[in-house]
């Protein structure tokens, strides 16, 4: 495996990174509420009086992002190497972790591990494991 040192960008990375982390702390601290997207999610399924304006605006947010994004500079060219049967399958595998596990990456990952959560850590480390163990076999076993 090569790195592909054009692509490589530290610095607007660290900026995305740290912006994701001032927000989901503004967000806690602001609201009181943890901004784990399958949570915000789950109560739009299962709306509450009161409860469904922040998380249809946070939803609306997310999904109006890379078409803003796209007015003020050059889409990125995307390359997926999979066909339309395996991403099904690989979301609706992720759907079923986050179930499981209770949250997502953004839940336990960002807000989580910020928070000390020992459910967040162990969380994490599972589905990180899982994601190196499924690159690894899927790469170098079946040399997808």
């Amino acid at each position: 495996m090569a790195i592909d040192w054009n692509a490589f960008t530290p610095w607007s990375s660290l900026a995305g990174g740290a912006l994701i982390g001032l927000a989901a702390a503004m967000f806690a601290l602001l609201n009181g509420r943890i901004a784990g997207i399958s949570g915000v999610i789950a109560g739009l399924l299962k709306p509450t009086k009161g409860d469904v304006a922040w998380r249809a605006a946070f939803v609306g947010g997310l999904l109006a992002a890379p078409p803003m994004y796209v007015l003020m500079a050059d889409a990125p060219t995307l390359q997926i190497d999979a066909g339309f049967g395996a991403i099904a399958v690989a979301g609706l595998l992720v759907d079923i972790g986050t179930r499981y596990g209770s949250g997502c990456t953004s839940g336990h990952g960002v807000c989580g591990l910020s928070r000390m959560s020992p459910r967040s850590l162990a969380a994490t480390t599972v589905f990180m494991g899982a994601g190196f163990v499924t690159v690894f076999v899927i790469r170098h076993l079946f040399n997808l």
